[in-house]
C-alpha cells in the first residue's frame, strides 16, 4: 500500500507540462486494434489504466512495443480470441470498449461485467439499445456480457442523454460498417474529437454536423490503415495543477495544453478572482487576491466537467462566501466530502429543488437513491488540517492530495495507487512546483 507523506502550507509556483489524456490514451490503444497495420501512439501517459488496457490487448493478440518514454507501437495482425480475461477486464470499468474491435474482427465479444459495478449505475442501456439497432445481440451469461453479430448494420440512434463512453464505442463499431450511421445527441468532449481525428487518419469517414455538433455522421469504410497519432492533453491533470496553485496562493504556468479545452474552468476561476493568461498551447494561472465563492453545476461538454468537481471543491474551501456544487452527471459523486470534512471543511449536503429532474439530470432515474444528495454547499475560507488515512477513489484521492498541500502540518495519504490510475508521477511533479511530498511506493 503506497503512500504520500505531505507537509503542507507552502505555495506552489513554477512550470508543469501536461501529459496525454487518461480518458483518450487507453481508448486510442483499443482503436489501434481495428486494423492489422502498425499504429504508433505518442504522448501516452504512464498510468495504470493504460497498463491494464495494454495487458488486455496483448491477451487478444496485439503486439505492443515501447518506442519511447511516452510512445507505443501496436500491431494486431489477428484477434486470437474473443474473450476479455477476468481479473484485468474487471479492473477496467470500461472494458466493454474492447467489444468494438472484437465484434468487427471476430463477430463476437465476451466481456466481464465492468468493474463489478451494477449496470444501473452506468448508462450501458444506451449501448445495448444502439447495438440492438445495429443487429448486435446482447446476452448475459453468469458474470459476463456476450455480444454477437453475423452482420453489423448501420443505424440512426438518438441518445436520450449524452454518454461519453457509449458514443466512443459506437464510433469504433460503426466506422467499418457498410452504410451510414448517424448519432444524435452524442457526447461532445474534446477527447472524442481526438479519437475521431485518429480514426479519420486511419481512413475512417467521421464528421460532426457543423450546424449541430451533437450529431455525428459515420460513413463506413471497408478497412482501416495504420497511423501515427499524438494523444490530446489531459484536462483533468491541468485542472489539478491549477487548483493546487490557486488553493496554496501560488502561480503555475501550464504547458502543452490548449486553453480552449478547459475554457469553462478558466472562465469560472476568473469569476472567482484568479488571474488567467492564455497562449496558443499554454496557460498561466495566478492567485493575486482573495478568491470569492462561485456556484457550479456539472454538465456534459461544453459545461463544467464532472471529473473536475471533486478537486474544485478544495479550492472552494478557500474562497470567501458560500459556494454551491450541483452534480448532474452521476447520482452519487461526492466521495471527497467526508475526507474534506475530516480536514475541517464546512460542507452541507442538499438536494436542489428541480421542476423537471428527468431532463435536468443526465443519469438514469433508476440509478438514483433516496439517500443520495445531488448538491453541496461549501463555506469558506476555512483552515484545513492534516489528514491521516486511506483513499479509495481516483478523484477524491487527488482532491485529498491538494487539500493536504493547503493544510499546515503533516498528512499521510495511504493507497495512492488509486491516484496512479490517472496521474503520471503526480508527487514528483508537485515537488518540482515546491511541494514537500515523500512518496513511499510499496
Amino acid at each position: 500500500m503506497s503512500k504520500y507523506i505531505i507537509h503542507g502550507g507552502k505555495p506552489l509556483n513554477g512550470e508543469v507540462s501536461i501529459r496525454g489524456a487518461k480518458n483518450a490514451s487507453w481508448k486510442e490503444l483499443i482503436i489501434s486494434m481495428l486494423t492489422h497495420h502498425p499504429v504508433q501512439i505518442t504522448n501516452i501517459p504512464q498510468i495504470s489504466d493504460v497498463k491494464i488496457a495494454e495487458s488486455i490487448a496483448k491477451s487478444l493478440g496485439s503486439i505492443i512495443t515501447k518506442t519511447g518514454e511516452h510512445s507505443l507501437e501496436i500491431i494486431t495482425p489477428n484477434i486470437t480470441n474473443s474473450i476479455i480475461p477476468h481479473g484485468t477486464g474487471e479492473k477496467s470499468r470500461s472494458s466493454f470498449m474492447f467489444a468494438a474491435p472484437l465484434l468487427i474482427r471476430t463477430g463476437k465479444a465476451i466481456i466481464p461485467l465492468p468493474g463489478g459495478d451494477k449496470l444501473g449505475a452506468r448508462p450501458l442501456d444506451r449501448l445495448f439499445e444502439c447495438f440492438a439497432q445495429m443487429n448486435i445481440h446482447t446476452e448475459f451469461v453468469n458474470d459476463t456480457i456476450v455480444f454477437t453479430s453475423d452482420k453489423i448494420t448501420p443505424t440512426t440512434y438518438t441518445f436520450t442523454k449524452p454518454s461519453h463512453t457509449v458514443t466512443e464505442v459506437i464510433l469504433m463499431t460503426a466506422c467499418m460498417v457498410d452504410g451510414q450511421t448517424i448519432l444524435n445527441n452524442a457526447a461532445r468532449e474534446p477527447e472524442i474529437d481526438d479519437e475521431i481525428e485518429m480514426l479519420n487518419s486511419m481512413g475512417a469517414k467521421i464528421r460532426r454536423n457543423p450546424d449541430n455538433l451533437s450529431q455525428i455522421i459515420i460513413t463506413g469504410v471497408p478497412w482501416l490503415s495504420g497511423t501515427k497519432h499524438q494523444v490530446i492533453a489531459d484536462r483533468n491533470e491541468a485542472i489539478t495543477f491549477a487548483v493546487a496553485a490557486l488553493a496554496t496562493q501560488g502561480t503555475v504556468n501550464i504547458l502543452r495544453i490548449d486553453p480552449a479545452i478547459i475554457k469553462k474552468f478558466l472562465d469560472t476561476i476568473e469569476i472567482m478572482g484568479a488571474k488567467v493568461e492564455t497562449g496558443k498551447d499554454e496557460v498561466t494561472i495566478a492567485w493575486t487576491k482573495k478568491l470569492t465563492a462561485v456556484n457550479i453545476e456539472t454538465e456534459p461538454e461544453p459545461g463544467f466537467m464532472t471529473d473536475w468537481q471533486a478537486i474544485f471543491s478544495v479550492l472552494l474551501t478557500q474562497a470567501r462566501g458560500c459556494s454551491t456544487v450541483i452534480e448532474r452527471i452521476f447520482p452519487s459523486r461526492f466521495q471527497q466530502v467526508e475526507i474534506l470534512e475530516q480536514m475541517g471543511a464546512k460542507i452541507k449536503y442538499f438536494n436542489p429543488k428541480i421542476k423537471d429532474p428527468e431532463n435536468y439530470y443526465h443519469f438514469n432515474a433508476d440509478s438514483d437513491r433516496p439517500e443520495y444528495f445531488h448538491g453541496i454547499k461549501i463555506y469558506g475560507p476555512t483552515q484545513l488540517f492534516p489528514f491521516n488515512g486511506t483513499i479509495n477513489d481516483l478523484r477524491s484521492g487527488a482532491s485529498t492530495t491538494v487539500a493536504a498541500l493547503v493544510a499546515q502540518g503533516k498528512s499521510v495519504i495511504n493507497k495512492v495507487e488509486y491516484i496512479e490510475r490517472g496521474y503520471e508521477k503526480l508527487a514528483e511533479r508537485l515537488v518540482a512546483l515546491g511541494a514537500d511530498i515523500e512518496y513511499i511506493k510499496i
